[in-house]
């Protein structure tokens, strides 16, 4: 930039660097003619040639001053085609800046609109998600507190069921409790399996011995009796034994205790003449039952010779079961005689209602000619009435004693 006063010529202007070439070529000139006219004094032979080659200068001179304008014509042309190119490559620019500007601000719309929707898409979804998860939640949580409910029930249950548990063994480890816990479920069993006047409950036999239970057979084999036993100390004692020592010792007391059991019944209510010629020892365990079908079967044996069946809850009953099909046949023999005579008066009853029948019938059959006879005696006088609404007694000769026409009216 060259300042020159209050005016700024830029170098990069074309017509600022026209006029600079153009002085520095004056002030060359300026100095070649000084040189000449130093040279001039010291050599006037050659002024002649001076003064044609000023003059050549000269015109030199005109040519560069002329070739000058032209440069300023040009550089000036160029100058407006590059401002008018400047001009039309910015407004070109603008153009594309205001098309990509709207471009971009379509995009930018379409872009927020798809987020917009896209958005609110998820929004439903998670609210959808979230519905769902809190119906499903609440119906975990509802299924939760059933169960919760019916655990808290169980465990009530348990610790009641503990309860009796622990009043099972109470009574259990007292004699006389657990034999009236015994007698207890004979009680149950016999009155579930038999009629309530085919046994009796502490009936108290010739001898004055007093059984749990007699059933009332009919001869043979007669009344039988069932005494509940519960040999529990020694069971329990072979349960627990841990040496070969204990084991043999517990298994010995058990044998002993169900030998007195059976010799004690034996002796007790078998009766000749009174009783069966056996009786039933009731065991209320089926673990007892079954550890002496399974490890002391000459106890068993035993009892067998003895005329002592021992049972469980579950073999008293088919027992039971047994015993009550002897009493139904018994008693329909017993009653063998009255359902004859039952029989007899309901063939009676029956030739009667057949005769009641015969009687009947021969009543509807005389019924029915009736009621023929009936319908053919309304038929004639309904054709006797159709003939008297039609007929004219005019046509009719008079009568002697008649002093009138009786003329009767059609209908």
């Amino acid at each position: 930039m060259i300042q020159i006063g209050d005016t700024t010529f830029s170098l990069s202007d074309p017509l600022t660097l026209a006029a600079l070439a153009g002085g520095l070529v004056l002030l060359l000139l300026v100095i070649l003619l000084v040189l000449l006219l130093v040279r001039s004094g010291r050599a006037s032979q050659t002024n002649a040639e001076l003064t044609r080659q000023l003059a050549g200068i000269g015109q030199a001179v005109q040519i560069l001053g002329q070739g000058q304008d032209q440069l300023s014509g040009g550089l000036r042309n160029v100058s407006d085609t590059q401002a008018s190119g400047q001009s039309r490559m910015i407004q070109t620019m603008e153009a594309r800046l205001a098309e990509v500007q709207r471009q971009m601000q379509d995009r930018l719309h379409e872009n927020a609109m798809r987020s917009a929707r896209s958005l609110s898409e998820l929004q439903e979804r998670m609210n959808e998600t979230l519905s769902g998860s809190t119906v499903k939640t609440t119906k975990s949580l509802t299924e939760l507190q059933e169960r919760l409910a019916t655990i808290d029930k169980a465990q009530a249950n348990i610790e009641k069921l503990s309860g009796n548990v622990l009043s099972l063994q109470d009574i259990l480890s007292n004699k006389q409790t657990r034999g009236a816990f015994g007698e207890i479920q004979l009680n149950d069993i016999v009155g579930k399996a038999l009629p309530a006047d085919s046994y009796s409950m502490q009936a108290t036999l010739s001898n004055g011995k007093r059984a749990d239970c007699l059933i009332h057979l009919p001869n043979p084999p007669g009344p039988i009796v069932i005494d509940s036993k519960f040999p529990l100390e020694a069971y329990e004692a072979l349960r627990n034994a841990e040496t070969a020592q204990q084991t043999a010792e517990a298994a010995r007391l058990l044998r002993t205790a169900v030998r007195t059991h059976i010799k004690a019944i034996g002796e007790k209510y078998i009766i000749d003449g009174e009783t069966a010629d056996g009786a039933i020892m009731f065991l209320p365990s089926e673990a007892v039952y079954a550890e002496l079908h399974a490890n002391f079967a000459d106890v068993v044996r035993e009892g067998f010779n003895a005329r002592v069946w021992i049972v469980s809850p579950t073999t008293c009953m088919a027992t039971l079961n047994t015993m009550r099909a002897i009493l139904k046949d018994a008693r329909m023999r017993e009653q063998a005689g009255a359902i004859r005579k039952e029989l007899s008066l309901l063939f009676a009853d029956v030739n009667r209602l057949g005769d009641r029948v015969e009687n009947l019938d021969r009543h509807f059959h005389q019924a029915a000619k009736d009621i023929s006879d009936i319908k053919i005696s309304a038929e004639k006088a309904g054709n006797r009435a159709k003939r008297l609404d039609n007929f004219d007694f005019e046509e009719l000769a008079p009568d002697a004693d008649t002093a009138a026409i009786v003329r009767l009216p059609k209908a």
